[in-house]
Order: structure tokens, then C-alpha cells, then sequence
């Protein structure tokens, strides 16, 4: 049964890091391109980052480029998002997402394996 596992949302203020973990079972990770998505209150669910199956290659949301590092270790079959200066738009639920590739991770349609999602707030 495969299984992507998030963790670390906490809340913090504007401006603030916090580093989303997400450890995934039942799968080969390096098999898989990997990535975050995020669903904020009153929007869809949208792209935040992904990441090709050896890390060589990173994609991001424009909203979140320069400020949401991902970066991943097959070894621990686990994908990370450092997320530093954050934004009051940042506050949301953040998924792990598997699929094919860094390119097909990053389109909701494409995801083969969706992780449950941990909570991300922001306040002053």
C-alpha cells in the first residue's frame, strides 16, 4: 500500500522558515518524480514545487520562486520544502505529491499518489 506521509506544518509568523517533510512507502521514490501542492481556503488546489527523480532538476510556482527550496533523499525515500520569508498567503494545506516525472508531478491530473496534507499557518 503506498503510502506519502506529510509532516511539519506548524504555525508562524510573517516572514518566518519552516521545513514540510513528506516520507513515502510503498513506493520506490527514485522511480518517482516527486512534489508539493497546497490548497488555501476559497482557492483551488495549486502547483508549489517539484522535483525530478535524482533532485538534478526543480520547478516552482512563481508565487513561491526564491523564497520554497525542495530538495528530496532517496536514501530516507523522503521530499522536503524549506520555506523561508513566508507570506499570510502561504497559510494553507500542503500535499506530497508522486508522479512519472518532475514535469507530469507538477499537473494535479498527473499525480499518481496524493499524501493526506499538513497545515501551514501564517499569523502575526
Amino acid at each position: 500500500q503506498v503510502r506519502l506521509a506529510e509532516s511539519g506544518g506548524a504555525l508562524v509568523q510573517p516572514g518566518g522558515s519552516l521545513t514540510l517533510s513528506c516520507i513515502a512507502s510503498g513506493i520506490t521514490t527514485s522511480t518517482y518524480g516527486m512534489g508539493w501542492f497546497r490548497l488555501r481556503p476559497g482557492k483551488e488546489r495549486e502547483f508549489v514545487a517539484s522535483i525530478s527523480r535524482k533532485g538534478s532538476i526543480t520547478n516552482y510556482a512563481d508565487s513561491v520562486k526564491g523564497r520554497f527550496t525542495i530538495s528530496r533523499d532517496n536514501a530516507k525515500s523522503a521530499i522536503y520544502l524549506q520555506m523561508d520569508n513566508l507570506e499570510f498567503e502561504d497559510a494553507a494545506l500542503y500535499y506530497c505529491a508522486a508522479g512519472h516525472d518532475s514535469v507530469d508531478v507538477m499537473n494535479p491530473d498527473a499525480v499518481d499518489y496524493w499524501g493526506k496534507g499538513t497545515l501551514v499557518f501564517v499569523s502575526a
